[in-house]
């Protein structure tokens, strides 16, 4: 195939994935719920999204090919969130009614009344969506609880950490997820053993909870979600830290940084008494959240894992200073420049079995040997 066809094939699936979202509606248009996967323990969970408007779809427009996805684009692009709809969510028999914001994001909180099964980790919320003038809709998304005996939790950042997203890789790894073969090189060598390692724990059943924190938009929630499955690491709760709160009176988001810290606070208020351990990358503020959160809960974080995404001298020096301050402590942050480092310290510490240990060297030592 030449270069040219490549591109071309490139631009037609990326431009349908980024479409796919709406074709939900065909083509009718009008009020679209968009919820995301959600996560709990038998006391509250919580679910997330977002409820749109949506133009209609001209008639002209063919209902595939290419045409059709660039027009669905174009009617993802101009979609707006939907203020004030009522979002009713119920789980088992546990219900709660709460608003949309001006941006047409909901954030529900849900006590737990009434005890869910315990013989399976995702349960189905569903969803009911009233909006003056818009006709109510009906959807469902699942929510993660972790069964009685997760013995740990793990909090782990995507960009950098789980997935190359440096700005000169950017392109580079939409080329590899449309085009090549994705599980090469989108991920980390070695990301997709090791977390299914950290899920299964020794046991190999363990069903840990996983939850992914990302700098980036709700809107490529998509996508990530695509990244997932195709790379076979563990699915899990996906949380943002942008987009929440903003308006015209306060253009910008919050400081990534400190909401990192209160989505952490929150799970680690959520799985009381469960140990943890953090996973980052050390090209942005991961080591620094990280140690606060070590000093607010000394007792719950076993380890900090720093994947180290560059070789800048100072950079090093100032995780080093960093790993200093947990002199004292049961936590230890390790620097790693690949996911076996890690892997081999997660099962020093008795967190994933021997084969998970294997399986994550066999990846890495396969990739050196077949690099892209």
């Amino acid at each position: 195939m030449s270069v040219l066809r490549q591109w071309a094939s490139f631009v037609k699936r990326l431009v349908h994935v980024i479409a796919k979202p709406i074709k939900g509606d065909s083509g009718r248009g009008g009020m679209v719920v968009h919820p995301y996967r959600g996560y709990g323990s038998q006391h509250e969970v919580f679910v997330m999204g977002r409820v749109f408007r949506q133009a209609a779809l001209g008639r002209a427009i063919p209902r595939h090919g290419m045409l059709r996805d660039t027009a669905d684009v174009a009617r993802r692009v101009l979609r707006r969130g939907l203020a004030e709809a009522q979002v009713e969510i119920h789980i088992g028999e546990n219900q709660l009614c709460v608003g949309t914001d001006r941006d047409g994001y909901f954030d529900v909180h849900l006590p737990i009344s009434h005890t869910l099964p315990i013989d399976v980790s995702w349960h189905r919320a569903d969803i009911l969506v009233h909006c003056v003038g818009q006709k109510p809709v009906r959807t469902h998304v699942e929510v993660y609880v972790p069964p009685p005996e997760a013995d740990l939790l793990v909090i782990s950042d995507i960009d950098d950490t789980v997935m190359f997203t440096g700005v000169a890789e950017k392109l580079k790894m939409l080329y590899r997820l449309f085009v090549k073969k994705p599980h090469r090189r989108t991920a980390f060598p070695g990301v997709a053993s090791l977390y299914q390692a950290l899920h299964r724990g020794v046991s190999e059943r363990a069903e840990r909870p996983i939850l992914y924190v990302s700098r980036g938009p709700w809107a490529i929630y998509e996508m990530l979600e695509t990244f997932f499955q195709i790379n076979r690491i563990p699915v899990g709760p996906i949380i943002f830290l942008r987009e929440w709160g903003i308006s015209w009176r306060r253009p910008w988001p919050r400081r990534a940084e400190e909401h990192k810290r209160d989505l952490i606070d929150r799970m680690l208020t959520l799985y009381d008494g469960m140990p943890c351990i953090l996973i980052g990358d050390s090209g942005q503020h991961d080591p620094e959240v990280y140690i606060e959160i070590v000093k607010a809960y000394p007792d719950r974080i076993k380890a900090i894992y720093i994947r180290r995404v560059d070789k800048d001298p100072k950079r090093e020096e100032a995780i080093q200073r960093l790993r200093d301050e947990l002199l004292g402590t049961q936590c230890e942050l390790v620097l790693a420049a690949d996911s076996v480092l890690i892997a081999e310290h997660a099962h020093a510490l008795g967190d994933i079995s021997a084969h998970g240990l294997a399986a994550v060297q066999r990846d890495v030592e396969e990739h050196r040997n077949n690099p892209d």
